[in-house]
Order: C-alpha cells, then sequence, then structure tokens
C-alpha cells in the first residue's frame, strides 16, 4: 500500500508500518504536503487515521476503513483500552532502572512546536525501563499511560535523558549515527471492537546501534 509494509488488514481496520520522517498528515505550506494519510488515501480513499505519530517517529499505526470503524478505534484510545510500546535509544544514565514520568505538559514554543513541563499543563504520565545498555547507549522501554503531544520525547527530555537524534530535545547533542531518531513504535495491543478478541502487532526496531 503506497510502499508502505502492511502488518494487518482486516475489513475495519489496516495496521501500517510508518518510516521515520514521513508526517501522518500534510503540515502548513506546499513542502508539507506528502504525508502517509495522502499517499494511502490514493490506494483506498476511505482510510482514516485512528491515531498519529511525529514526523521523526517511526513504528506502528492504525488506519480505520469506514466512519464506523473510525469512532470504534477511536474510542479505545480516548478511553484508553490500547497498550501501547516503544523503543528508544538515549546516551544519558537514567536516574533509575525503572519508573513512572508524572509530569503535566504544555507547547512552550510553537515553531518548531515543543512542549515541556507546565503546572497548567495536560496531565502526562510514562512508564519506562531500561531494556539494554551497552557502554554510554541505553535502550528504553517505553509505556504512555497518556497520549499528549511529544509525551515521550519531552518526558524523557525533561528526566535528562533526551532521545538520540531527536532534533528538538537533543538538539546539543548533534545528529545520531543513524541520521534518525531514535524513537519506535514496537507493539500494539487492543481489544478488537468487531470480532471478539485482542488484536496484537509487533515491528521490528529498523535503527541499529551498539545494543542489538
Amino acid at each position: 500500500m503506497a510502499d508502505l509494509p502492511v502488518l494487518y488488514r482486516d475489513r475495519w481496520v489496516v495496521v501500517v508500518d510508518k518510516p521515520a520522517g514521513l508526517l501522518c498528515q500534510p503540515g502548513l505550506g506546499p513542502a508539507q504536503l506528502d504525508s502517509l494519510i495522502r499517499r494511502v488515501q490514493r490506494c483506498e480513499p476511505g482510510l482514516a487515521l485512528v491515531h498519529r505519530l511525529d514526523r521523526d517517529t517511526s513504528g506502528l499505526l492504525l488506519l480505520a476503513r469506514n466512519p464506523e470503524a473510525l469512532a470504534a478505534f477511536s474510542g479505545l484510545f480516548a478511553h484508553r483500552r490500547v497498550r501501547k510500546l516503544y523503543v528508544a535509544d538515549i546516551c544519558t544514565d537514567p536516574p533509575a532502572f525503572a519508573g513512572l514520568i508524572d509530569l503535566p505538559l504544555a507547547r512552550l514554543q510553537r515553531h518548531p512546536p515543543r512542549y515541556g513541563e507546565h503546572p497548567q499543563g495536560r496531565a502526562s504520565r510514562t512508564r519506562w525501563r531500561v531494556a539494554a545498555s551497552a557502554g554510554s547507549l541505553r535502550r528504553l522501554w517505553l509505556q504512555p499511560i497518556t497520549g499528549r503531544s511529544h509525551q515521550l520525547r519531552a518526558h524523557l527530555a525533561a528526566l535528562g535523558c533526551p532521545i538520540q537524534g531527536d532534533p528538538i530535545y537533543a538538539a546539543d547533542q548533534g545528529r545520531s549515527m543513524t541520521g534518525r531518531m531514535h524513537l519506535h513504535a514496537t507493539a500494539l495491543s487492543l481489544p478488537h471492537p468487531f470480532m471478539g478478541k485482542r488484536l496484537r502487532c509487533r515491528s521490528a526496531v529498523p535503527f541499529a546501534s551498539s545494543l542489538d
């Protein structure tokens, strides 16, 4: 489908593997017209985004195939019935082996958009755990409990551990060796609203490092 790997498909939903660097939907200006939704709708015009990933984040993305499916799957996300797991690489030791980041986030800057802790921000919670270590690198499992814009990126930056290659929150660290941000949506699990079973999808981590 528009050169995007399809990891699951049924009559209600499609799960694709989004590459890093591709917008989910068109941005502002002619330079940001290309997007995942525009590409897939050339093949299937009725497809609609159920949720979104940042441009620089890769991984699993759900697309609904009709309005009934869009309402049902969107409701699962709204009621936090979707389990999401991300992988991220950092170059700084975290303060512990695992933890919960509970910091309200608000947009602090518009161009480029940057989010951070703010007393009047929206409640935001992320569970994290060290998955692997090699030298100065650490690979983390991340489980967002809430789903705010830039949540994982802003939370790890607030922890003092920005994601490797993040062009906004780790800009002072320079580009990563792979030329991309090391954040990947690697697993999704949710109750299928039409089939009476659990839908589970996994995507392999696409960036290599000494942690592999």
